[in-house]
């Protein structure tokens, strides 16, 4: 603090003066944050034409950490791959052009977490791990 001469009392210094705009700005955008809706699903299609007037298309879709695709190619083949997530797992499955799928399972716990996969040929494995 200061005197001045004129004054009695102390006068604050004005060190701290540049840091209200700032924190008036870190105020406006929590508020806003706190008011803004939870995220929304969001979808994208594509469509590729190659050199030969063939198309190819792909469709996505993502909400929540989800995630379901398509692709469909110029001969008119598809896969598609779907992911669903969640606080205690994550479950994907694949599906071939040729119509096999191949899936992963992930189950987790407070003492750690256990994967299991299928091929699309009938293969299979599992692994657990412990924290």
């Amino acid at each position: 603090m200061t005197t001045n001469a004129r004054h009695t009392r102390p006068l604050p210094l004005r060190a701290h003066t540049a840091t209200r705009p700032l924190l008036a700005a870190l105020v406006a955008t929590l508020s806003l944050l706190a008011l803004a809706p939870a995220a929304q699903a969001r979808e994208r299609h594509t469509s590729f034409t190659g050199a030969a007037g063939r198309t190819a298309t792909r469709d996505v879709s993502r909400s929540q950490g989800d995630v379901h695709s398509s692709t469909t190619g110029p001969y008119g083949r598809s896969m598609s791959r779907n992911v669903d997530r969640s606080a205690t797992g994550t479950s994907a499955s694949m599906t071939g052009p040729n119509g096999n799928t191949a899936t992963r399972t992930t189950t987790r716990t407070d003492t750690g977490s256990t994967t299991e996969v299928s091929g699309a040929n009938g293969g299979s494995a599992s692994v657990t791990v412990t924290r």
